[in-house]
């Protein structure tokens, strides 16, 4: 039975049912900074009879500004409420540790072991010790290919990739992991390798590709060799940011067999470790089948030979920790930093609260509102958001922040989106393309309002203004999924579609066409009842099953949103970004 139409009334009282909250946070605010008020409000209790009157205000202080920015927070830690979402969230979180640690050990025991006897460093133990020591490594992708391949564990798709910095510079880490399958490519495997040339182009960030592959996984060559976004676009990508100025360097620490062959052979700089790495398009059994020559490994394509003979390789180590050595020293002779004026590093200040505060104020039931607000103020700096047009369209919240000193706009969801949010999110955009602002998305949002009097209203139309706006913004976007991220919504809120530079979710995140209730109720409207159906849906829309898929680039925890935006912000604004501005061309609104 279909459900009944909300009333005129009910939508009304949903539009307008955060105007208390509102009415909340203002009380609080003005408690926060009108000492003079106080002065007022205390001689009227002390003379009850004495009418007072606000005095015309003749002086502002510098402060003020910041100070009316600030977020009151409402957050009671002791409360059932809170504590019962801290549980959840907590309980989840932990499986999702649990999970990751696992997927950090890599294959097997047994190819561990072998890997490690052949003297070899472990893929995540090379990366520790090409990155700056103590520095952060930001991983993207983590879960890809979990659960995916029956019958196969495919831990992280046999690739490592992620942001880190060496000898001073940002660089994109591509790492192949040999004691999953050989290190083979999977499908998977080779979006994953896809995304990260991606954001290192769009970004402007050197590749660093830490070669330790068998090439192209056989059994499934119809999903990873022929097709434009298949095993070819690799190098492909290398040439084109080669051409772009971007520097690919290469290190090859086990096979490099194949098609595989032209990641050292088409980058900028290659190093090969001695007895160790091999280059070759053809291995010793495909030559001695297809010539009857004998030949090994090492003579065919080893250190000595691409580094003395053929000239494939540059540099020649004797280990992978000489090889990581040299190409520490070849990204720090790429002068990266040759056009940029020496800046002084942004001062800022850590939010007023706790970021693992988060935990309980948002929790694991997506039925329940998320303040909105108490998430932005553990995220930005000080906890300072001057919100615009906070009284219209408030179940979008729009404002201007800064995250680690660098300028943002924020758009999140604070219930439904109509055409007023809509428009106000549209205006919103445009405002940070004119100023070269950053935006971040957070997206809690079950999609645009529908019935009569939305359509009566233009709600096709004035969310397409917003679509259009977030499509044809030429600045960094940056989404965080902290909920729901459902139908057109997703599409307003900047979803992997709209090509944000990062995008990540929350443990508690579930994405969908629309909830399983309701996709199981239209189902069976239309005559195609499936009793497993909507435990399916339930199943699709959980934030594993997706990042599985490359629907993000990873899950986080709610506290390190702040540090992930922060590294993703030094990413997209810094390096050779420094000072790049670049004008957004809009589409059509339709008005």
């Amino acid at each position: 039975m279909a459900s009944k139409v909300p009333s005129r009334e009910a939508l009304t009282l949903l539009k307008h049912s955060i105007r208390p909250a509102v009415a909340l946070r203002a009380q609080a605010q003005s408690r926060l900074i009108s000492s003079a008020g106080t002065s007022l409000r205390s001689q009227a209790q002390a003379h009850p009879s004495r009418q007072t009157q606000r005095s015309t205000a003749t002086f502002t202080h510098s402060h003020h500004a910041e100070a009316v920015s600030v977020i009151p927070s409402l957050v009671d830690t002791t409360s059932a409420d809170f504590k019962e979402n801290k549980h959840e969230m907590e309980q989840v979180t932990e499986k999702l540790n649990n999970l990751h640690s696992k997927i950090a050990q890599g294959g097997p025991q047994k190819a561990r072991d072998k890997h490690l006897q052949r003297g070899k460093m472990l893929v995540r133990d090379r990366i520790t010790a090409l990155i700056d020591p103590g520095t952060p490594f930001l991983e993207l992708s983590q879960m890809a290919g979990h659960e995916v391949y029956p019958g196969e564990d495919t831990p992280a798709a046999g690739i490592v990739t992620g942001i880190g910095t060496v000898n001073g510079v940002q660089c994109m880490v591509v790492a192949n992991d040999s004691t999953v399958k050989g290190g083979t490519y999977y499908p998977l495997t080779v979006k994953k390798h896809l995304r990260a040339q991606a954001i290192a182009q769009e970004n402007r960030l050197p590749c660093i590709y830490l070669v330790d592959s068998g090439g192209a996984n056989l059994p499934h060559q119809a999903d990873v060799f022929p097709d434009v976004n298949h095993f070819g676009r690799i190098f492909y990508n290398q040439a084109r940011m080669s051409g772009m100025g971007i520097p690919q360097i290469s290190v090859v620490m086990g096979p490099c067999t194949a098609g595989g062959a032209y990641i050292p052979s088409m980058s900028d700089e290659s190093i090969i470790v001695e007895n160790q790495g091999h280059i070759f398009l053809a291995g010793p059994p495909l030559v001695k089948a297809a010539t009857g020559e004998v030949v090994s490994a090492e003579d065919l394509g080893g250190g000595k030979l691409h580094s003395e003979v053929s000239g494939v390789t540059d540099y020649l180590a004797v280990d992978d920790a000489h090889a990581l050595v040299l190409a520490r020293r070849s990204i720090g002779n790429l002068n990266w930093h040759r056009n940029q004026t020496v800046s002084v590093k942004p001062t800022f200040k850590e939010p007023l609260y706790d970021p693992k505060e988060l935990n309980g104020i948002v929790g694991t039931n997506l039925r329940k509102q998320i303040a909105i607000h108490e998430v932005i103020a553990r995220i930005v700096d000080g906890s300072s958001f001057s919100e615009f047009k906070p009284l219209y369209g408030s179940t979008l919240v729009t404002g201007f922040a800064t995250i680690y000193g660098h300028p943002v706009g924020i758009v999140a969801n604070n219930g439904i989106l109509f055409s007023e949010s809509s428009l106000k999110g549209a205006h919103f955009v445009q405002l940070c393309g004119k100023r070269q602002i950053p935006l971040i998305f957070l997206q809690h949002i079950s999609g645009f309002m529908v019935g009569q009097d939305a359509e009566k209203g233009g709600i096709a139309k004035n969310g397409a203004k917003l679509v259009t706006a977030v499509s044809c913004v030429d600045v960094p976007k940056f989404t965080v999924v902290v909920g729901s991220s459902a139908g057109a919504g997703n599409y307003g809120m900047c979803g992997r579609a709209y090509s944000p530079r990062l995008l990540f979710t929350w443990p508690n995140a579930k994405t969908s066409i629309m909830g399983a209730e309701q996709l199981s109720s239209v189902m069976a409207a239309v005559g195609k009842s499936d009793p497993e159906l909507r435990s399916r849906i339930e199943h699709e829309s959980e934030a594993t099953f997706g990042s599985a898929r490359l629907w993000d680039d990873g899950i986080i925890p709610p506290e390190h949103t702040r540090r992930v935006l922060g590294m993703g912000l030094q990413m997209a604004c810094g390096g050779q970004n420094t000072g790049v501005e670049r004008e957004s061309k809009w589409g059509v609104f339709r008005m």
